[in-house]
């Protein structure tokens, strides 16, 4: 597949086992040119309803099976998607408008998610309680294991099309859950090569759904008591209704953010503007745990910018598929356009460019804002883009509370020496992950990975999210 060329025919979507080529057939196009890179198949209602039902049946199967056949499935996944790494870079790259190396960079991530659930598939494990803690239950005791919870389902956004799907469908494979999966409309074709890889590895059929959906015909997913968890990842207004409408189903939300970061006067100064450069700018900012907030000290504030900009200049902006680019496309001009305009606000109410703050169609310059104010949209919304603000402080706890200041807390990033200032950011910060000395966009598939607030509920990470996909069940016994 070349950017610019077009597809003989739209992609099934997988449904109990089965390629179906039925539904509405669209077109996907690349955000850099607004040219065809694919096409795929719109799954209706009546898809949604027959794909739970599949799933339902499927989990009789799933939950059944031994741990060393769902290890054995996921290592094999793990191996065909590193025989088809380009292939899947290539095909995130042109319908995200991901940067290839980038694109790369997440196909190489998923590999390793993929693995992490295969070697967690061994290791779910149980306790022995002894229950003759009183005369009464003399001679009793108990084993407490871990059972899957049922039929999943999941929903998954543009910006990490391989990485944050492989988070869903990890853990719910290593678990012993069938899955039903609603992609992002803009960018299917890697969830449904995925699912390829899936079901040629093994995985049986009906276990694993991929239907691209209209948000209109999705309402199932959220309500069907059929399903026993909804897993998603997206913006905070859209999760927290799923939440309210998912009745008694577990919900999972892995939502967004206004990153701050903290760089203390001490800090390496070289080192932490080249990790916000990292953070702030990496996929054009279109990532929940993407810098945003800047807050540097103010006796190295002038020194931290003459780190800082040159760097930001130096980014090569162009097409995601030059091996030279840095900053590609956001995901389609009206995101660009609206990014603009908070910038635009910023500098109306007083805020200086420092770097950046032009716009070319899906193109927005990587851009530094100084002078801002906290109630400027660029600070208290989320903006998704390639932008952050630059501010002084005079008092690390200020900059603590300005990092708080939001309704979001998913990540947040402090550079410093200082192990006891540390330990007391940790402790005061109102966020789900305190990442030192690095920003607060670092991330290793392992770790716990959440927020609190307007930023999510539970958790991801393979470990801990099979931990959400299953559930405790004791087995009390009597000796006589």
């Amino acid at each position: 597949m070349t950017q610019g060329a077009t597809v003989s025919a739209p992609h099934g979507f997988l449904l109990d086992g089965q390629w179906l080529t039925e539904g509405e057939p669209f077109e996907i196009h690349a955000p850099h040119d607004g040219s065809v890179v694919g096409a795929a198949c719109r799954a209706t209602r009546a898809h949604l309803d027959a794909a739970i039902a599949a799933a339902a049946k499927a989990f009789d199967l799933t939950r059944r099976m031994p741990a060393f056949e769902r290890q054995r499935i996921l290592q094999a996944v793990a191996s065909a998607c590193t025989v088809r790494r380009e292939e899947l870079s290539r095909v995130l790259a042109l319908e995200a408008g991901k940067p290839i190396k980038s694109a790369r960079a997440e196909v190489d991530r998923a590999i390793f998610t993929f693995s992490l659930a295969a070697e967690e598939s061994t290791r779910i494990t149980g306790e022995w309680l002894p229950l003759d803690l009183q005369a009464a239950t003399a001679g009793r005791w108990a084993i407490v294991r871990r059972f899957p919870i049922g039929p999943i389902a999941s929903i998954t956004p543009f910006n990490f099309p391989v990485n944050l799907v492989a988070h869903k469908w990890g853990p719910a494979i290593a678990a012993g859950c069938s899955i039903v999966h609603k992609p992002a409309p803009q960018t299917p074709l890697t969830s449904l090569l995925l699912a390829e890889i899936v079901t040629d590895a093994g995985w049986p059929a009906g276990a694993l759904n991929v239907l691209p959906l209209a948000n209109e015909d999705a309402a199932q997913l959220v309500t069907d008591e059929r399903l026993k968890l909804l897993s998603f990842t997206g913006s905070a207004a859209v999760g927290w209704e799923l939440k309210r409408r998912a009745g008694k189903k577990r919900v999972a939300l892995e939502l967004g953010g206004i990153a701050g970061c903290i760089i203390h006067r001490d800090a390496d100064l070289a080192y932490a503007a080249e990790r916000c450069v990292f953070g702030g700018f990496s996929y054009a900012g279109q990532s929940c745990i993407s810098v945003q907030r800047v807050f540097v000290e103010r006796s190295v504030f002038e020194k931290f910018l003459g780190e800082l900009i040159p760097r930001v200049q130096k980014l090569k902006l162009g097409p995601p598929l030059d091996e030279i680019t840095d900053v590609g496309p956001m995901i389609s001009e009206d995101a660009a356009r609206r990014a603009a305009e908070w910038i635009d606000e910023a500098v109306a109410g007083g805020a200086r460019v420092l770097c950046g703050g032009s716009r070319a169609g899906a193109m927005l310059a990587p851009t530094v804002l100084t002078g801002t104010k906290s109630a400027q949209r660029v600070n208290c919304m989320e903006i998704f883009a390639p932008a952050l603000t630059v501010e002084p402080y005079d008092d690390v706890c200020d900059a603590v509370r300005q990092v708080n200041s939001t309704e979001y807390g998913l990540q947040a990033g402090l550079f410093t020496r200082d192990m006891a200032l540390a330990f007391a950011a940790y402790d005061s910060l109102e966020v789900g992950g305190v990442i030192i000395n690095d920003v607060p966009t670092f991330r290793i598939d392992h770790m716990p990975y959440g927020g609190i607030k307007d930023s999510g509920a539970g958790r991801e990470g393979i470990r801990y999210a099979i931990e959400e996909m299953t559930e405790r069940k004791l087995m009390a016994v009597n000796l006589r």
